[in-house]
């Protein structure tokens, strides 16, 4: 747990900047209690939404210390999202993203002795998108909002039967901008045209997701689903080649910061999706300004040989000076950086 004296600290020091600047004011937009939105019917933990809360997922999902989430969205009553060419939304004010964390005592019994740890909501406010933290009570009856972040222990077994224990991070209401912003603006990151283009289970039916956001008026503009793209799972072999899975994970661990306009734009290394150029992914790339985290290597990526690889080298660390991505973690995502090797290693 973060200590009471440094917990105040960070609480003073956000609230201090945000009376004493331009910034605008969380709190004039957040809640004291999740329950305070009634997002939820009976048993908050249950996690049944209350109507016109829409429950989806993303098909590659952001590492976070190996936690699920569950998700939803809730759109002004009236409103809808509108279709952009890019493949984005263009939100309307009011809307909300809503995401636990949670783990499971067991993930080979993963719907069994659930833990919550937090629930963020990503609101599109008058004053532009903020995020904002919410943490579980160890009853799991409510969560309440934390702008200073949180240090909570956890343990679970892992599928491959390890027992792991970490510290897990919940951010405080700044860091939120480390993912999410572009161009100078906060931004949502996972409801985009190709990570919501699969089916989902709802309570009436399987159905894919875009479909039913079309049925329910929630959507203009939306071409036809056969024309749109979809980005593999990068868990399911199933999905897609090595290559194409291996990029779904850059994609959605890397490339919120290596991508135009973010914050990792200096580095001139681009690892969104839609990114063909072998340099800008950092083949055969030399670091900009890697410092120690090069582990005195020379390129981001070697083809053929993921040992010399910078990209490897730093999914690998968990020394915050190193690793990437820097954010959301303190574990090394064993499996992600499997699939990573064998992508660089079948490269030619």
């Amino acid at each position: 747990m973060a200590t009471i004296m440094s917990k105040t600290i960070i609480w003073f020091i956000l609230t201090f900047s945000v009376v004493f600047s331009s910034a605008p004011n969380p709190l004039k937009y957040a809640k004291p209690k999740l329950s305070d939105y009634g997002f939820f019917k009976h048993r908050m933990a249950d996690h049944i939404p209350a109507e016109g809360v829409i429950p989806y997922s993303v098909s590659a999902q952001l590492f976070s210390d190996y936690a699920l989430k569950s998700r939803f969205i809730v759109l002004p009553e009236g409103q809808r999202l509108q279709y952009k060419s890019d493949g984005s939304f263009d939100f309307p004010q009011g809307s909300v993203l809503i995401k636990t964390f949670y783990y499971p005592a067991d993930f080979r019994n993963p719907n069994q002795e659930i833990k919550l740890m937090e629930t963020r909501l990503l609101t599109h406010t008058p004053e532009g998108w903020m995020g904002f933290a919410y943490v579980w009570n160890e009853t799991q009856t409510e969560a309440f909002l934390e702008i200073a972040g949180e240090r909570l222990p956890v343990s679970f077994i892992h599928s491959d039967g390890e027992k792991i224990e970490l510290e897990y991070s919940v951010p405080n209401f700044n860091q939120c901008k480390g993912c999410h912003v572009n161009q100078n603006q906060m931004i949502p990151i996972g409801p985009k045209v190709r990570l919501l283009n699969h089916e989902f289970e709802y309570p009436d039916g399987t159905m894919n997701q875009l479909k039913k956001w079309n049925i329910l008026e929630m959507i203009n503009g939306l071409p036809n689903l056969s024309t749109l793209p979809h980005t593999p799972d990068y868990d399911d072999p199933l999905e897609g080649s090595i290559a194409e899975r291996s990029r779904a994970w850059i994609d959605i661990n890397c490339a919120h910061c290596h991508r135009l306009g973010a914050p990792g734009e200096t580095s001139g290394l681009f690892l969104n999706i839609e990114e063909n150029d072998p340099t800008r992914l950092g083949i055969f790339k030399p670091p900009v300004a890697a410092g120690r985290g090069s582990g005195n290597m020379r390129y981001t990526i070697v083809p053929g040989n993921p040992e010399e690889s910078i990209m490897v080298y730093r999914m690998e660390s968990t020394d915050p000076g190193i690793m990437m991505p820097e954010l959301s973690r303190k574990l090394v995502h064993k499996e992600g950086v499997k699939l990573v090797k064998e992508w660089i290693r079948n490269m030619k």
